[in-house]
C-alpha cells in the first residue's frame, strides 16, 4: 500500500470492501452474499465482478464465486484501513458511540484521503483495532489474521473472550453493548439448545445472571479461547 493508489470509484471500493469482509469471515463471495452485503439486487452484481476480473481485481473461483486477487488484496485492504482508523478517530476523539460510527465511516471513507487516514492513525498512536475490535490494517498492506471462531460455534463449558463483533447493525451493537458483551469480556457458555436453538452465556467473574442469545446474534460475535492475562499485556493459556 506504498504506491500511490488508483482512482478507483465508490462503487468499486464498496465492492472490494465487501469481498473483503465475505472471505474475511471464511464465507464465499458468491453472487448473492455479495449482493446481500451491499443490499443490491443479485443480477446488478454480475456485470461489476465482470468489470472486477477485466481490472485484475478479482477472480473466478469453481463452485465458491469470486476472490480477490494480490492487487484486489491490497486495495481492499486499503479501503478497510480508512474505514477503521476513522471509526476509531470518531469514538476516541469525537465521542461517537461504537452503534454510530459505521455509518458515519461508510459515507466519510470514500472522501477521505490516505495522507489524512495517516494523520489520524499517527494522532491516535496507530491503533491496532476498532471500536468493534477489528483489526486495522497497517500502512503497508499487513493485518492481523482473524480466523476466530463465532459464538454459535462454541461447545458448552467453554470459556471464551469476544475479540470482534460485527459493526454493520446499530441495534444489535446497542443490545450487546447494554448487556456487556464487547470485545475483551470473557464468558463461559453454559448451554446451547439444538437445532439452531439459542446460546446461554455468563460473563465471567462478575457474578452477573446467564444471558440467552438467539443464533443470528451469536454469529455476530467473534471469539478466541480465553486466556490469563500476563501482568503487562498479552496472554498466557
Amino acid at each position: 500500500m506504498t504506491d500511490d493508489p488508483p482512482n478507483l470509484s465508490r462503487s468499486v471500493e464498496d465492492y472490494l470492501k465487501a469481498i473483503y469482509s465475505l472471505t474475511e469471515r471464511g464465507d464465499s463471495a458468491s453472487t448473492s452474499n455479495i449482493a446481500e452485503g451491499l443490499a443490491i439486487q443479485p443480477a446488478s452484481v454480475s456485470g461489476m465482478v465482470k468489470r472486477l476480473a477485466e481490472a485484475g481485481f478479482v477472480e473466478h473461483v469453481p463452485y465458491r464465486g469470486v476472490r480477490l486477487t494480490a492487487e484486489g488484496t491490497r486495495e481492499a485492504l486499503r479501503i478497510v484501513r480508512r474505514h477503521r482508523i476513522l471509526e476509531t478517530y470518531l469514538s476516541a476523539r469525537l465521542g461517537y458511540s461504537w452503534d454510530d460510527v459505521h455509518d458515519e465511516a461508510e459515507r466519510l471513507e470514500h472522501a477521505a484521503s490516505d495522507d489524512l487516514i495517516d494523520r489520524m492513525a499517527a494522532a491516535l498512536e496507530d491503533p491496532q483495532h476498532d471500536p468493534h475490535g477489528a483489526p486495522i490494517p497497517t500502512r503497508g498492506g499487513d493485518v492481523e489474521a482473524t480466523n476466530y471462531a463465532s459464538l454459535a460455534e462454541v461447545g458448552e463449558g467453554e470459556r471464551v473472550e469476544i475479540r470482534a463483533v460485527r459493526d454493520d447493525d446499530a441495534e444489535r451493537l446497542r443490545f450487546l453493548e447494554a448487556r456487556g458483551l464487547v470485545p475483551r469480556v470473557q464468558l463461559t457458555v453454559e448451554t446451547r439448545d439444538p437445532f439452531e436453538g439459542p446460546v446461554t452465556v455468563r460473563v465471567t467473574g462478575k457474578g452477573e445472571e446467564a444471558q440467552t442469545l438467539g443464533m443470528d446474534l451469536a454469529r455476530r460475535i467473534y471469539v478466541a479461547p480465553a486466556g490469563r492475562r500476563k501482568a503487562g499485556g498479552g496472554e498466557v493459556p
